[in-house]
């Protein structure tokens, strides 16, 4: 079953919460993010507590932090902290619905992994967060084919990798 959501990667919907400016960017192939301390950190993170685990990259687009087999498909994603929630729920939630969706794979279940915390959050996609996944998806195609939306300063500004960029 296609929902024509093949072009949207789960690092859009995860920017798509934090900042359309960021996501605008990243979208139009300006990508300042591998060399960005944040970035470097949170791999590091992830290479470090979850050293047997191995990366999944689906279609180019779904990157998985990794996957376990039990009597369901867990797929699993390490952050830093828990400071965007939301943004990091709806990243998982769309790989989630992705993977039922596009792959046909039945009965996924979502963990969102804190090591510095030392906590992990059980994630379940229900039909109204795929109806907002829906909206959430259109509402991403529109600001990638509009005009480069205004920067709006936030407390987390300073720590992005474009903010030269936006506010230079």
């Amino acid at each position: 079953m296609n929902f024509m959501i093949s072009k949207i990667n789960g690092t859009q919907i995860n920017y798509y919460f934090i900042c359309k400016t960021k996501l605008w960017l990243f979208s139009h192939n300006i990508q300042l993010e591998d060399e960005h301390e944040n970035v470097k950190l949170g791999k590091f993170l992830h290479e470090t507590s979850f050293k047997r685990e191995k990366d999944f990259l689906i279609d180019n687009l779904i990157n998985v932090d990794f996957i376990k087999i039990t009597d369901s498909v867990e797929i699993h994603e390490v952050k830093k902290s828990q400071k965007m929630n939301l943004a990091n729920e709806y990243q998982l939630l769309y790989y989630m619905f992705y993977l039922e969706h596009e792959k046909d794979i039945k009965n996924v279940v979502g963990f969102l992994n804190y090591p510095n915390s030392r906590k992990k959050k059980k994630i379940t996609l229900t039909k109204e967060k795929e109806r907002e996944l829906f909206e959430i998806i259109e509402n991403i195609k529109n600001i990638i084919d509009s005009s480069m939306p205004k920067p709006k300063k936030k407390r987390i500004c300073s720590k992005c990798a474009y903010f030269e960029f936006c506010f230079s």
